[in-house]
């Protein structure tokens, strides 16, 4: 992957590998001029029956090399293979020939040293950790994964996450049964040949500084990086809430901060977590519940009770959201705005979001106004699904 897995985005459709072809060493008859001179053995065969012979003969020997390559087993080689693409027992480079042509948006090489020197590189300068989702066979001699890759950029001092989901289109040589060529294939860039600028454009505007404390978050998975936006299925949570004024207010903030900080029935202190959430289910109802998450060692029978009556404890379900990141002071006005596009990226991409939003904020509300410090506006999805 460039700045990714070997493996790889976006779905623009994969190009065809592999495809069996006549050997140009096939044998020919060569009949003696008398033979021919003969007038009852001329060739009076007409072309169309040639056709149908060496169409005859190219659906034999694509039956025949077909029959050699167990294309399921090699499937389940990826699901229990990929997994270690980063990881020190690595990938079995035996199941790839020696000609193996590795190509994502910036990156190429047409070996498998060349390819495991990638590999090597990724891990040294990035600390790669990859997800494979799902594998399948998509044509005689070819396969598709789906992935995320997720990475630090360890050499900035702010190490930097940088996000790229996809496909990787794995080609089979039909003579050997291994792996000939690994095409990635990025979700958020619609030029993935190589060389592509878009692609360098994506590995750089993700260098970007966004100010996130160290402090523990929501736990989920990246499904999808989009241009603008991400697809996540979190983790189920525990939230305290009260009632706010506005998306972007802070509130009802010091009420919920004070639960955690212990004004609770046990005068317990929990850690303090990150982001806080303001959310609101429908844009026509001014109802809107500011909230702080609880640590995930928690749950609702060992958490205190609220001192207050207007704090509540609350487990939301996991689910899958979209989410748009941004920077800078949240106002109404921009909360709004981004809500907006990203709805409109979502529908534009044939995805269904259910009314609402949450704004979520990863530092002290009332300190968001630096052009670094990092927000998010998410949106719940419908029936979302990566196939």
């Amino acid at each position: 992957m460039a700045i990714k897995s070997h493996l790889s985005h976006q779905i623009s459709r994969p190009i065809s590998t592999i495809s069996p072809k006549l050997s140009s060493n096939s044998p020919t008859i060569a009949f003696p001029p008398s033979f021919l001179n003969y007038p009852h053995n001329k060739i009076t065969k007409k072309p169309q029956i040639c056709k149908c012979v060496v169409k005859q003969s190219l659906k034999v020997e694509e039956s025949t090399q077909s029959s050699k390559i167990d294309v399921k087993k090699l499937v389940e080689f990826l699901y229990e293979d990929l997994p270690h693409l980063f990881d020190d027992q690595g990938i079995n480079q035996t199941a790839y020939d020696e000609r193996v042509r590795f190509r994502d948006p910036i990156t190429k090489h047409d070996t498998i040293s060349g390819y495991l020197f990638n590999i090597s590189f990724l891990k040294l300068i990035f600390r790669p950790h990859f997800l494979l989702h799902w594998v399948k066979q998509t044509g005689p001699y070819e396969i598709t994964t789906r992935w995320t890759m997720v990475m630090r950029f360890m050499p900035l001092p702010w190490k930097p996450e940088l996000v790229f989901t996809g496909t990787s289109v794995m080609g089979i040589n039909p003579d050997t049964g291994k792996f000939c060529s690994h095409v990635d294939y990025w979700d958020s860039i619609k030029a993935n040949d190589y060389f592509s600028l878009e692609g360098l454009w994506e590995v750089f505007k993700q260098l970007r500084m966004y100010k996130t404390p160290d402090l523990e978050t929501p736990k989920y998975q990246i499904l999808k990086r989009a241009a603008d936006y991400e697809v996540r299925k979190y983790d189920p949570f525990v939230v305290v809430e009260t009632q706010g004024d506005k998306l972007s207010g802070s509130a009802g903030f010091n009420s919920i901060a004070g639960y955690i900080f212990g004004k609770n029935s046990k005068e317990e202190k929990i850690p303090m977590t990150t982001p806080v959430f303001t959310e609101t289910n429908d844009p026509d109802d001014p109802k809107v519940a500011i909230q702080i998450v609880i640590p995930q060692d928690k749950n609702l029978n060992s958490l205190p009770n609220p001192s207050q009556e207007a704090i509540s404890l609350r487990e939301v379900e996991g689910r899958i959201l979209a989410a748009l990141k941004f920077s800078g002071k949240p106002t109404e006005e921009v909360v709004k705005e981004k809500e907006s596009q990203l709805r409109d990226s979502l529908i534009r991409d044939g995805l269904r979001p259910r009314k609402g939003c949450l704004l979520a904020r990863y530092n002290d509300p009332g300190r968001t106004w630096d052009f670094i410090m990092r927000n998010e506006v998410l949106i719940w999805l419908e029936d979302f699904s990566l196939d």
